[in-house]
């Protein structure tokens, strides 16, 4: 089974540092034995945030792309930790650019299909040290890339690792409710969503369109919050989290 998982900014770096301990509860859930991975992270410029030592999230671009340098650089020495003696990983960083050139997006196919086959990790960013117009959100914190991807290596699921447990709908006077499954994204439903982290771009908009572009693919989705202790396991049981279904054969 190929298996996309996203892991956003609120997991990663929530506070400006990477919380390595959450990674690596999530990493040693990986059947790495039957699967294979690929792994969308967010994070770089909240990464980036402790190393520079800056308190609060830069608004100008190039402070962005300098903290996204330092952060990326982070990030994969921490993947690296994690995944040593268990499996090579291999860093892309991508841009729009590649999923909408012809050209780029074939060659991005053919190079996953390769690491893939040679049993490697791909672990996948934006490029925002370079590709502004991802740091102005092309992307929402990493959702659709995601999907993108997902949709790209042909994946049988998509995992979009949060800090809630799914999406949450109003129950009244009662908590919010959790929607177990969505079959079919309305306009009613995005009207349900706001708010996003303060170190992250995406928020529960993002991620439902993206499970909807995914789920349109023919990939299996699912919604998880990323702090459970069996967030991947569960999440590809449909047991936690909000469930998209496939919406045509692969």
């Amino acid at each position: 089974m190929r298996v996309v998982i996203k892991v956003g900014t609120s997991l990663i770096a929530p506070s400006g540092n990477i919380n390595i301990n959450l990674l690596r509860g999530i990493v040693d859930q990986f059947d790495l034995s039957r699967n294979e991975y690929l792994i969308v992270t967010s994070g770089a410029i909240a990464a980036g945030m402790s190393g520079l030592a800056l308190a609060k999230r830069p608004t100008d671009v190039p402070r962005m792309q300098a903290c996204a340098a330092v952060g990326q650089s982070k990030l994969m020495h921490t993947y690296e930790r994690l995944f040593f003696g268990k499996k090579v990983v291999a860093q892309l960083l991508l841009s729009s650019d590649d999923f909408t050139s012809p050209v780029r997006y074939r060659n991005l196919q053919n190079a996953l299909a390769e690491l893939l086959a040679l049993g490697v990790v791909p672990i996948v960013n934006e490029n925002d040290s370079v590709s502004v117009r991802e740091l102005e959100g092309a992307f929402g914190d990493n959702d659709e890339l995601s999907s993108l991807l997902a949709t790209a290596v042909k994946a049988d699921w998509l995992l979009l690792l949060t800090n809630v447990d799914g999406f949450m709908i109003p129950n009244g006077r009662k908590k919010p409710r959790l929607l177990r499954v969505i079959r079919k994204l309305t306009p009613a439903l995005e009207a349900q969503c706001n708010g996003k982290s303060s170190l992250g771009r995406g928020g529960m908009i993002s991620k439902l369109r993206a499970a909807k572009l995914a789920s349109e693919g023919g990939v299996h989705v699912a919604i998880v919050n990323g702090r459970h202790s069996q967030a991947i396991t569960l999440g590809l049981q449909g047991k936690i989290g909000t469930y998209f279904p496939p919406q045509k054969e692969k």
